[in-house]
């Protein structure tokens, strides 16, 4: 089957995939199709799959393409079937305490498959900031995923001027942590920083879980 083939089987089930974002996973080495004497790219079932659980990985679980490359090569994240769900995780794609990684622009648009038009309605709107190191625009770990969450939320006809209240409400977040905890993390002890760290994740988990059970609490009510 040829990219352009595998493109039109998918995209209905991953509607902003292309053949740049295809080219762009073979290129991060988590596709292996044969090739043609002449060149071509030819992908069997198998790579079909493989491609599906990628995307579905990317889609479902917001998991960096570093975590889908360990997981496809530790063999847990394949699925049984075209149709089979992968297995549920509740794992962050990205973590506090870890540092932030950064990607080229160019690059987080292939992987995500948003366009320079909705990244720059993110970034009009403070969704996106992003950052330019030895003259090149680069995003971190973030906001690559923040990017892949504005691709879902478009398919609904939702943008970045509909997004400002969640940067609203994540600052006031952040201003309530930073009360809390921001003596600890200014700590010039390693061992107190450390503990914060901590303190800080958890209390973020905390915080996400409640703001998920008022939102279905409300979701209820407005669904009768």
């Amino acid at each position: 089957m040829t990219i352009g083939a595998v493109c039109k089987q998918l995209e209905r089930e991953f509607p902003g995939l292309s053949i740049s974002k295809i080219r762009y996973l073979e290129d991060q080495k988590l596709l292996s199709p044969q090739r043609t004497p002449g060149g071509y790219r030819i992908y069997t079932p198998a790579d079909v799959e493989r491609l599906r659980t990628i995307l579905r990985l990317q889609r479902d679980e917001f998991l960096p393409l570093r975590v889908i490359r360990q997981e496809l090569e530790a063999g847990v994240a394949t699925t049984a079937s075209d149709h089979a769900p992968v297995r549920s995780r509740s794992r962050p794609a990205v973590s506090l305490r870890t540092p932030p990684s950064l990607r080229r622009v160019s690059d987080a648009l292939a992987e995500t498959g948003a366009d320079a038009q909705l990244l720059r309605e993110l970034q009009e709107f403070g969704i996106v900031k992003g950052t330019v190191r030895d003259g090149e625009p680069m995003l971190d770990d973030s906001e690559v995923e923040i990017l892949r969450a504005a691709v879902r939320l478009r398919e609904f006809g939702v943008g970045g001027r509909n997004l400002r209240l969640l940067r609203t409400s994540a600052e006031r977040e952040v201003a309530l942590l930073e009360q809390v905890l921001g003596p600890s993390l200014r700590s010039r002890n390693p061992e107190r920083r450390k503990q914060a760290l901590e303190q800080l994740e958890r209390l973020a988990e905390a915080l996400s879980q409640l703001r998920h059970l008022l939102l279905v609490r409300d979701l209820r009510r407005f669904a009768g």
